[in-house]
């Protein structure tokens, strides 16, 4: 994969409408536009996120609905990266469903989520993603995405 260079958190914020608490992507780490569309990304997570706090109260655990939320932002920075390229109108991906979702392993402050994303196919502006997260080489959960693509009504 011949990837791009890496996307800092102000690209990030150009990309997605996301903001903290919610935007749950750090940094572009690579992506390739050609076919099969995909991207890599990361998460620090830290003590300092806010489910923390009652997730679970001494045993801090990021929940799974989370992961899958910063697996479909990244796949929502694909979409857009890919509709940069192709001059293509301010939109907005809304996640529409969730499938074959697992969780293998806990995320606990400290871990470095990595994101895996490719984009299986694209048709009317619905997008298929298979994504996968792992921490230090290990996956902790993967999952397929269809988002939707809609009109930003903020633009």
């Amino acid at each position: 994969m011949s990837e791009q260079p890496t996307i800092d958190i102000e690209a990030i914020l150009e990309l997605l409408p996301h903001r903290y608490p919610f935007l749950l992507v750090d940094r572009v780490l690579g992506y390739e536009l050609e076919a099969p569309p995909r991207i890599r990304a990361l998460k620090n997570v830290t003590m300092n996120e806010p489910f923390f706090q009652g997730h679970f109260p001494g045993h801090p655990v990021m929940p799974g609905v989370l992961i899958l939320e910063a697996m479909a932002q990244a796949a929502g920075c694909l979409a857009h990266l890919g509709r940069q390229a192709e001059g293509a109108a301010d939109q907005l991906y809304y996640l529409v469903k969730i499938d074959k979702a697992r969780f293998s392993r806990v995320v606990t402050p400290g871990d470095q989520l990595i994101f895996e994303v490719e984009q299986k196919r694209l048709v009317r502006g619905m997008g298929l993603y298979v994504a996968s997260a792992s921490v230090d080489g290990k996956k902790v959960a993967s999952a397929e995405l269809l988002c939707a693509a809609r009109p930003n009504p903020a633009a």
